[in-house]
């Protein structure tokens, strides 16, 4: 008989020990997954909340920048700075974004004159790009100690980085005016910034109309539409190509009974100043009783006239062919924009505009008590309308313009608005996917952020 080999068992209480470890593997697995999971999603969070704070604050900066680039541009930097912390602040008070408490004591605020850098702390003359970076931003732990203790030294924090600027855009709160302009090499469709331009109503001529003559666009609607969007602004939304339609000169009135309401003037039509509210800088003369631009009856525009001139009503402003008052100087404007007359006297013109608006948006003084920036801006349409009629036309969109307008129409005898056309403005619209490349109606918009080494972020 052969013996068996006897088998051994291990005893029940030798196979505890075992369980415990699988249990506590268990567990330990699931806590460190829970820290990954809980943690994660906690930073993901506050990322998401400080990237769209950090691109709020670079969108303000921006356009705090473009307001008051017209004047010293270490004023205007502080000022931007200034805007882009204090939206930094108030993102931080929102209900949920506790976390971010204290932020903008942790942004650096950069300029630069392009979207491409370099960014410096100091703005340029040129400066029109700004950038607001938070390199890191604490935040509390729930599990990380525990990931820390498996070797994860990494402070838990997050980072976001945003740069905005000005782009051109198709815009849509345009004045109802279109203004005859012609395909000129070398020049803004005929017009030279800066240049003295008076814009005449073309609803007197008989003959077709042509460049510098201005007309009425076509809403469908009559003189009290006319004149609230004259005042206001209106809301169609054309791109170059496209044909615009021209209305009869009938409402020239009233429509620049609008125009004065951005000067907080009322000269009829009975519009209310708290929709339409004035500039921020009504200023258009800098010499006692000798404010005004006029035509002489040579049709060349002067200084300080006297005469009621030729206007022949039109709801409170004139139709005529403007004013044909006496005396009066003969104005110049240089290369840069500044005007003056034949004898020296300075005239009012765009850069006292931007230099007065910059004091006033710094605290300097001279804001109208309900102003708001940029409302002596006008963003028109520029058509190539030579050859056609001054009744309704369909006109084709070549761009678009920005034009500061000196003076109130006023007095009701003339149809002609003095004033200057300019590099830029801000607007509304559909923004361009590449920085600001041309001139005219621009949008602040945010850009891809790219750092010195010129790699793009990927904060932003």
């Amino acid at each position: 008989m052969i013996p068996r080999t006897p088998r051994h068992h291990a005893l029940p209480q030798r196979q505890r020990g075992a369980v415990l470890v699988l249990i506590v593997i268990a567990l330990v697995s699931i806590l460190m997954m829970a820290a990954l999971a809980l943690d994660g999603s906690h930073m993901l969070v506050n990322k998401t909340r400080l990237q769209n704070a950090v691109d709020a604050a670079a969108l303000s900066g921006a356009r705090t920048l473009s307001e008051m680039s017209g004047g010293n541009m270490n004023v205007a930097a502080d000022a931007a700075r200034t805007e882009a912390l204090r939206v930094l602040d108030l993102n931080a008070a929102a209900p949920g974004n506790g976390e971010l408490d204290g932020v903008s004591g942790l942004a650096l605020v950069q300029f630069a004159d392009s979207v491409y850098g370099p960014f410096d702390s100091l703005a340029s003359a040129d400066a029109r790009y700004v950038r607001v970076t938070v390199a890191d931003m604490p935040l509390a732990g729930f599990f990380w100690g525990v990931l820390q203790a498996f070797g994860n030294d990494i402070e838990k924090a997050v980072a976001a980085i945003a740069t905005a600027g000005p782009s051109p855009t198709n815009p849509c709160d345009l004045a109802p005016v279109m203004v005859c302009g012609q395909s000129v090499p070398g020049t803004f469709f005929g017009f030279t910034f800066g240049q003295l331009q008076v814009l005449k109503s073309a609803s007197h001529q008989n003959a077709g109309i042509g460049p510098g003559n201005f007309q009425l666009l076509d809403f469908g609607s009559g003189g009290k539409t006319v004149r609230q969007l004259m005042a206001g602004g209106g809301a169609i939304c054309p791109e170059v190509g496209d044909n615009v339609q021209t209305k009869p000169g009938s409402t020239v009135g009233p429509a620049l009974q609008g125009l004065d309401m951005r000067f907080g003037e009322q000269s009829g039509g009975n519009l209310d100043a708290s929709q339409y509210p004035p500039d921020l800088v009504t200023t258009y003369n800098k010499t006692a009783n000798k404010g005004s631009l006029s035509l002489n009856s040579g049709g060349s525009i002067v200084y300080g006239a006297t005469g009621n001139g030729n206007g022949n009503g039109g709801g409170g402003k004139g139709n005529g062919g403007g004013n044909t008052g006496s005396g009066g100087e003969a104005v110049f404007a240089d290369a840069d924009g500044y005007i003056t007359t034949a004898s020296g006297i300075d005239v009012f013109d765009y850069n006292d505009w931007r230099q007065d608006t910059a004091d006033c948006l710094s605290g300097g003084g001279g804001c109208q008590d309900n102003g708001v920036a940029e409302r002596r801006i006008l963003r028109v349409v520029i058509g190539q309308c030579s050859g056609t009629d001054s009744g309704t036309s369909q006109i084709p969109v070549l761009g678009f313009g920005c034009y500061f307008v000196l003076q109130p129409t006023g007095n009701g005898n003339n149809a002609n608005i003095f004033g200057q056309f300019v590099r830029e403005c801000a607007s509304d619209g559909v923004p361009g996917p590449d920085p600001a490349g041309s001139y005219g109606p621009q949008i602040i918009q945010l850009y891809k952020t790219y750092l010195d080494s010129g790699d793009p972020s990927t904060d932003s």
